[in-house]
């Protein structure tokens, strides 16, 4: 698309005001403001020795019955390979601890405009995701729990390597107020753990203390840039700019950041709860970062905020997966989890959960591993608690298996093009799933591409998105969905959601999407396209399964394929009916970007899913299309195995 129709676009969808702002920070960048009014910090009238405590810190007791001797040891062995200089990037396999690099030291804004001649060896994810100090809440649980100085001594280590190797302002360490603000978040929460320590010396907290103060000083210039995004840059940075007021007594960061913060709350969540940018994993960014903020605020959270934190708590804990403590992989997903303060896994979201139930919702998830967030955050358990699978919420359930039908309506930018997607979820499998993220900064095809329909569980026409790919972060023409649940009068139903979509009404074509739950277990999703105008189109049914052994039958009208589970064999079976006599359908599945059934023109892209951004492992994609000029249906229906079926 040419850039003219884009930037039009753009000015008439995402309105004059953020596009305002943005103009406004590139131009203090190419005139030099930033350079003239960021520079090296001045530390007059701090003490340099001591910190103002802002957490309460839980009893070592507590810590060590939610821990237990199995999980003390898997804490320690984690904090171990940090002392030994590996850290687990984006929940992911250990790999080196790298906070130093190669790049020349000009201020950061000769990155951001490129007038430096460097080029990052690497996707600025990679080195950004170490510098945000992250292991050090590893570092931290771990010395508290056991008092051992060796971990007291790795942070200090670590800590000095990267304030000398990054000075205030240079490198490309300082060029994105959300990482600077991070990192502050981190260093604040390290200095209150590891003050007591023996390798704490009075040097070394005084160092930390102006580190911090520079990070407090490099926000808020720049908070233009998080307003115009109005996202998670937004919240993390106003929060941290309230938290260095709180440290420093200034009372104009204060104000300033908890302004923006209480702002950027009660506009970036919905009315249902669900968070501006359309991702689980900004959701929990988003609330992880309301939850700090609610355990040392000064100042109680307005009603508006208040009742917004209750709506995202709620939506998070509707998501959840009863029997492993994932949710969808809704939307965008960077890798990000900037409260790790728990043995669970990246992709578990129950220590979320459990803090933001008991903070917002005055209930909470039974006790478990996952309760270790909250005992840092200082909330205490709740008398009333919620099982996830009977937890309120409008998806639908049944026995051992729930379903999320994905339709919303977009108040700013979203994340993937993902409308009257289907997550199917059974005995803690994804079965039916969503392809993630893996890369942002990727050369093509890997240039975040799994924001495309193609790849969702989803009907694409003639091959095209549902909505306009501007660029590699931007999309636009957000046209909405529209769902309901509905009463069904069988006795076998257990549930019923019906669903549709305006992605395709340019094409003359609506998508609905009815999808039913049946006593035996048994899934019945019916999509029909219907024709609002004469045409001729490709119509390609999408499914994103889980990987594993396989088996497929061709029918006259269909397809049924099979995949092998830890539990028995699931089976697919899908049918079309397009009314017409003479028409032909095709099939075709995909494995980790190569066909292995069927022709199709395969994208790499397809058959991967990315648990969390970097990695990607195998899925099935299984495509059925058909050419049609008439109304088609497509059929599809998930069945399960019974106990004796998966022996």
């Amino acid at each position: 698309m040419p850039s003219f129709s884009v930037a039009l676009k753009a000015l008439l969808q995402l309105g004059a005001e953020p596009l305002a702002l943005n103009a406004l920070y590139k131009l203090s960048l190419w005139t030099g403001y930033y350079r003239r009014t960021i520079l090296e910090p001045r530390y007059s009238n701090i003490e340099l020795t001591n910190i103002v405590p802002l957490f309460s810190l839980p009893s070592r007791n507590q810590l060590l019955q939610t821990l237990g001797e199995e999980g003390k040891a898997a804490l320690t062995k984690e904090a171990d390979e940090i002392v030994s200089g590996k850290f687990r990037m984006f929940g992911g396999e250990p790999v080196p601890l790298q906070l130093t690099g190669d790049w020349p030291l000009v201020h950061w804004t000769d990155f951001e405009t490129r007038a430096v001649n460097y080029q990052l060896p690497t996707d600025v994810k990679f080195i950004w995701e170490p510098a945000r100090f992250g292991w050090a809440f590893t570092l931290g649980r771990a010395y508290y729990v056991t008092q051992d100085e060796k971990y007291a001594e790795a942070f200090w280590k670590y800590f000095e390597s990267f304030a000398e190797s990054n000075p205030p302002y240079l490198g490309p360490h300082w060029m994105n107020g959300q990482e600077v603000a991070i990192r502050m978040m981190s260093l604040t929460w390290a200095a209150q753990v590891f003050e007591t320590a023996s390798a704490s010396s009075a040097e070394r907290r005084g160092r930390l203390i102006q580190s911090i103060y520079a990070h407090g000083r490099r926000i808020p210039p720049t908070l233009v840039y998080a307003r115009s995004q109005n996202n998670n840059h937004l919240i993390t940075e106003s929060a941290a700019i309230y938290i260095a007021g709180l440290l420093f007594d200034e009372s104009k960061w204060r104000a300033l950041g908890w302004r923006w913060l209480n702002r950027a709350l009660q506009n970036q969540i919905s009315d249902y709860g669900e968070y501006i940018q359309h991702s689980a994993n900004y959701h929990r960014v988003m609330l992880q970062t309301a939850l700090m903020i609610h355990a040392i605020k000064k100042d109680d959270w307005p009603r508006a905020t208040s009742q917004a934190l209750t709506r995202a708590a709620h939506w998070l804990f509707s998501m959840l997966d009863p029997a492993s403590g994932r949710t969808p992989n809704l939307g965008a997903n960077d890798g990000a989890l900037i409260l790790p303060l728990s043995l669970s896994a990246f992709n578990d979201f129950r220590p979320t959960v459990q803090a933001a139930a008991r903070a917002f919702l005055r209930t909470g998830l039974p006790a478990g591993a996952w309760d270790e967030l909250s005992l840092w955050l200082g909330l205490p358990a709740s008398t009333k608690t919620a099982d996830s699978d009977a937890y309120l919420a409008d998806h639908l359930r049944a026995k051992n298996s729930w379903a999320y039908l994905r339709a919303s309506r977009f108040k700013s930018r979203l994340s993937h093009m993902d409308q009257l997607h289907l997550d199917l979820w059974w005995r803690g499998l994804n079965v039916a799933q969503d392809a993630g993220t893996y890369l942002y900064n990727a050369e093509p095809p890997w240039d975040n591409p799994l924001v495309t329909t193609r790849v969702h569980n989803t009907v694409t026409v003639d091959g095209r998105d549902q909505m306009t790919r501007g660029g590699r972060f931007l999309t636009l023409d957000w046209f909405p969905a529209y769902s309901q649940n509905v009463l069904d009068g069988d006795e076998q139903v257990l549930g019923k959601a019906l669903a549709y979509h305006k992605g395709y009404q340019r094409l003359g074509i609506r998508h609905e999407r009815e999808v039913t739950a049946f006593v035996d277990e048994r899934w019945q999703i019916k999509d029909r396209l219907l024709f609002t105008q004469p045409g001729q189109h490709l119509f390609c049914l999408h499914w994103l399964l889980m990987d594993g052994e396989w088996g497929i039958e061709n029918w006259e009208r269909g397809v049924a394929l099979r995949v092998k589970s830890m539990y028995g064999w699931i089976m697919l079976n899908i049918t079309c009916d397009s009314g017409m006599s003479n028409s032909e359908h095709r099939v075709s599945l995909v494995r980790a970007g190569e066909p292995i059934y069927g022709q199709r023109d395969v994208k790499p892209y397809e058959g991967w899913v990315s648990p969390t951004y970097g990695v990607k492992v195998p899925a099935l994609s299984l495509a059925v299309e058909v050419s049609s000029s008439k109304t088609i249906t497509f059929t599809s229906e998930f069945i399960f195995p019974t106990m004796d079926d998966g022996q």
